[in-house]
């Protein structure tokens, strides 16, 4: 079955459950402060909040382009076995703590278990989706990450129910038990791959670190990429961290209001950016027009520059949700699209480690951003803040379309 064409879409399934896990995880942590606060004094304090939270991006930015370069060199499979079992009993013993000094140790784990997951799942999806599916295969595992975000969000309505604890043990739980039952379903597909020019196999050879760096750093289109990826990670992650704040005081309503209705609405955008207009549209272009991907990406990246600006300055429910929406879409039809234009320009055995150094460079991005429009909200000018982001996506997106000119659809 692993070599039939159904499998290629088992396996998106498969890693599509993964991702869900990967966010909701991280997430939860987010919506229960209130309720661990009871039990540790220490998240009473904003900065020490703050610096939970933090911990977790610092380390997963740092870690990422190491676990791409891992990705590239062990088998996949039991790499993405082993991050799932590792960030789920991370979870999981993180309901046993109540101790801050513990809860530090334990995030800053899941910050190193989680980061080898992305490169190499999206590494394996691109190899089973060589040509007319692959963006539409990526963007529907993107979505479980837009799944796991918005189900993370009632990590503090469970913990209502029964209790903080309770919620990261049973969570740990069902990720334990999944990544048992990946053990046996899934498997990787990257020691051989189909030659475009004939029906023989040819072997996937291992660079050495040095020199696959070099191959990398020394390529002008994956320096574009890297800037493509990390200018729209700003108002990626701002979305993120901000956006139920920005409702609440741009719709004047409580916070228990402006959650849901923010991160569903982003989530539910994203899915249909992602799915329903960004992989298909991507996968039909490309195969008429070489830098299809590259235009449906740039049309996602363009839906989110009005969009940012309504966010910032729209006050009425129709400007904000409307503006959110537009954003979710275009994002959507981005996200979709990055490693598939990514695996235009770096071949097979580089992918895993390029998506790497692409999410370090988004994650550090996104770190920077919500500090800044920390500071942007005490002065008063939030809403500025969030405007000003559609300035750097329009020139990420000008240079992409200057530089970015892809030869094949898929580089050997």
């Amino acid at each position: 079955m692993r070599n039939s064409k159904q499998y290629a879409w088992v396996v998106v399934f498969l890693l599509w459950i993964v991702a869900l896990l990967n966010y909701m995880d991280r997430q939860m942590l987010s919506t229960m402060k209130d309720a661990m606060q009871i039990d540790i004094a220490e998240l009473k304090k904003a900065e020490a909040f703050g610096f939970l939270m933090a911990i977790f991006l610092y380390v997963y930015g740092f870690m990422s382009p190491i676990a791409g370069s891992i990705a590239d060199r062990v088998n996949r499979k039991w790499l993405i076995v082993g991050s799932l079992l590792v960030w789920s009993l991370v979870t999981f013993c993180m309901g046993l703590t109540n101790n801050f000094s513990q809860l530090l140790w334990l995030r800053a784990l899941m910050g190193v278990s989680e980061a080898l997951y992305i490169p190499a799942g999206l590494a394996i999806i691109t190899d089973y989706h060589t040509g007319k599916t692959r963006s539409l295969a990526v963007g529907i595992h993107m979505t479980g990450l837009y799944t796991g975000q918005a189900l993370g969000g009632f990590g503090a309505t469970i913990a209502a129910t029964y209790s903080w604890h309770t919620t990261f043990h049973w969570f740990g739980i069902i990720g334990i038990i999944y990544a048992f039952i990946l053990a046996f379903v899934l498997y990787d597909k990257k020691s051989q791959h189909q030659s475009s020019s004939s029906s023989s196999h040819k072997v996937i050879h291992k660079l050495p670190i040095t020199k696959g760096l070099s191959i990398l750093f020394s390529n002008i289109a994956f320096w574009v990429i890297l800037l493509y990826f990390a200018a729209p990670s700003l108002p990626g992650w701002a979305t993120k961290n901000w956006l139920p704040t920005l409702f609440a005081d741009s719709l004047k309503i409580p916070m228990s209001e402006a959650g849901p209705l923010s991160t569903i609405t982003i989530a539910v955008s994203s899915f249909i950016g992602a799915v329903f207009i960004g992989g298909p549209l991507s996968d039909k272009w490309v195969q008429k027009n070489i830098k299809g991907r590259i235009y449906t990406g740039a049309i996602g990246l363009a839906l989110t520059i009005p969009a940012l600006i309504l966010l910032g300055y729209g006050h009425s429910f129709i400007t904000v949700v409307g503006a959110a929406v537009c954003f979710g879409v275009g994002y959507g039809m981005f996200d979709a699209n990055n490693m598939p234009i990514l695996c235009q320009f770096v071949p097979q055995n580089l992918r895993a480690t390029a998506y790497g150094f692409m999410n370090m460079v988004g994650v550090f991005a996104g770190a920077a951003i919500t500090q800044i429009l920390g500071k942007f909200k005490d002065e008063g000018n939030f809403g500025f803040g969030f405007a000003a982001l559609a300035v750097i996506v329009a020139l990420a997106l000008l240079v992409q379309l200057i530089v970015l000119k892809p030869k094949a659809q898929n580089m050997e």
